[in-house]
This record gives structure tokens, sequence and C-alpha cells, in this order.
């Protein structure tokens, strides 16, 4: 619903990964595979690893100050700041403390956590309160640092993660830019990916007892997530696209998560898409969960590819299980 008529553009992005490279040579050293085992099998070459001395929070903070920087605005021009992360420096939430880093004094800022899809998620959010006009300018960031949560000794999940942060801005418009959007959730799926609690119980007092504990690793059903993801993301595209009155031949460019190059593959055979119009960089990041999509994305539009007005066809889709998809047009139109 649309109170004053606003729109939503998306006017600048950013994207920021850590120095530290292994590759699937090094990755043999840890677990019994190979570099062609590891490539056959999800397209991932290498995968970028934050140092110990960092944090989420300045991931994030580097990948906002680029996207607001693009957009040609000054940090305390934004209003409102939405982190989408799985993997926060602390538990209450690090938006507030990006907030902090980039200087953006009259920014509210909050968590939101939807995994894999939550750069979609956290897009669609920022779009409802443009449109409603409670807000003019939101930076929305994609940020994971999953080599905090993965068992290093389990050879099915280790391979697959990576960390990193992208950004966009997004600003009120005359003419609104995002086209549609479609988000879903099946929580009876929900052990299919996890990264569970793991509690145990302490004895307080008159017969009180409460549950102490952290996390544990991360555990995927890799063959179930493979289904799932084949299965409902180029429909979730198809009604997305369905919605706002288009069909695949207007989609410019494709960009889905970066979890599996052989989603990626089928996903856009299906849609009967060129492998030309779609952007995958997993190959060097392999899956940074919420921040793979504005990773892409920032990186096809600092070297030419995405053009102003071209429309991206986005998906996001992983644990919960949740997927999602929303298709725009880039840039502030004329």
């Amino acid at each position: 619903m649309k109170f004053d008529g606003a729109g939503i553009a998306i006017t600048g992005s950013g994207s920021a990964t850590p120095k530290a490279v292994i590759h699937n040579d090094d990755l043999s050293q840890l677990v019994e595979t190979s570099d062609e085992w590891i490539r056959t099998r999800t397209g991932i070459a290498n995968r970028h690893l934050l140092p110990e001395d960092s944090s989420l929070s300045e991931l994030a903070a580097e990948a906002a100050k680029k996207a607001i920087a693009a957009a040609h605005l000054h940090p305390e021009e934004i209003d409102l700041i939405i982190l989408a992360t799985s993997t926060p420096d602390d538990l209450f939430g690090s938006a507030g403390k990006v907030q902090q880093l980039i200087d953006a004094k009259n920014a509210t800022a909050f968590d939101l956590t939807a995994a894999c899809s939550g750069f979609v998620f956290g897009l669609v959010t920022a779009a409802q309160y443009i449109r409603t006009g409670t807000f003019q300018k939101i930076v929305v960031i994609g940020a994971d640092v999953l080599s905090r949560w993965v068992d290093w000794g389990d050879r099915t999940t280790c391979v697959l993660f990576g960390d990193g942060a992208g950004a966009v801005v997004c600003q009120s418009s005359p003419q609104d830019q995002l086209l549609g959007f479609e988000m879903y959730s099946d929580g009876s799926q929900n052990e299919c990916l996890n990264l569970a609690y793991d509690g145990h119980p302490k004895y307080l007092i008159h017969d009180v007892s409460i549950q102490k504990g952290g996390y544990r690793a991360i555990t995927m059903n890799g063959r179930e997530v493979y289904r799932f993801a084949v299965a409902k993301v180029p429909e979730v595209i198809e009604k997305t696209l369905f919605r706002a009155g288009l069909t695949t031949e207007d989609i410019d460019w494709l960009i889905l998560h970066q979890a599996n190059q052989r989603i990626i593959d089928a996903v856009a055979k299906r849609l009967k898409l060129p492998s030309e119009k779609v952007i995958a960089n997993l190959q060097e990041y392999g899956n940074t969960s919420a921040a793979s999509i504005p990773i892409a994305l920032d990186e096809a539009v600092r070297a030419g590819k995405i053009k102003p007005g071209q429309t991206v066809a986005t998906s996001g889709f992983g644990a919960g299980l949740s997927w999602g998809s929303a298709i725009f047009k880039w840039g502030m139109p004329h």
C-alpha cells in the first residue's frame, strides 16, 4: 500500500571482502577433499575469510560507506540502516555499531535475520518504509561472517562458505523502480539448514532450572537444499515477473544468491535466460549468505555491466527455509 505515492530507487552500491583467501587446495590440507571435487560440485574455487582482529560491523560499515558515496550522499543524510545478517558481533544486534562506525548519526538502525534470503527481505522492508513516506534514504546491508560458525573438520560444509558484506542505498523516487517482489517461508523444512542453539540445563534454586549454552556449527542437508532451491527459485521469479507485468525477456540481468553454480545454472535454464545475462562470482567468494547478492551486484555495477535503467532480477534462498525475489530497475530514474 502506498500512502503518498512515493516510489523507491536503488541509487548506490558498495561491497567489502576480507583480503585473506583460502583456496580449494588449502582446504585439502584440513579435510579430505580436492580442488576438482569442490569445483565440479559447487563451482567454488576460493573464499575470503575475516581475520581474528576484525569484526562483522567493520566489514558492513566499509560496504555501507562505499554505497553512500556511490549514491552521492553523506552519512548524516541516511534515515535508516537495515543490517541483514545471521552472524552479528553482538546477539543483541550490530546495526547500531555500524551506524556509529559510518557516522550516520541521524539514522535508526536494526538487524534483520533471514539467512541467505536476508538481503532480498531487507530490500523489500526498506521499500515499505519509503513507500509509506516514513523514511527517504535507507542503507540496506547484507553481511555475514560464516567462518565463525563453520565446522572446519566437516568437508561437506567447510568448502562452501566465505565472509563478506554488500550494501545498497535506497531513496525516495517519484517513479517506483522496485517492479515487484515475492517472499516465502516454510518452517516444516527448517532442519535442512541450521545453526542451532546448544543448551544445557543449569539448576538455580527452588527446583528452577534454566538453559545455558552456545551455538553449534552449521549443519546442512545439501541434497534437500539443492532440490528446494531448484524448484522454488524459478517459481518465485516467475511469480514476481507476473506480478510486475513482465516476462523473462524483460530481464537484463539475473543475480541469484551465490550458493552453488549448479543451482544458478539450473534456474537460468528453467527461465530460458542465456548465461551472458547471469551474474555469478561464487567462484571467488563462495557462499557469503546475505552478502552474496549485493556483492555480486556491486561488482557488476562497478565493472560497467549493470547500467542505469536496466532491469535486475534477484532471488535469495536458504535457511528457514526462506526464499524470495525482488525485481528492480537500477539507478534513479531521469
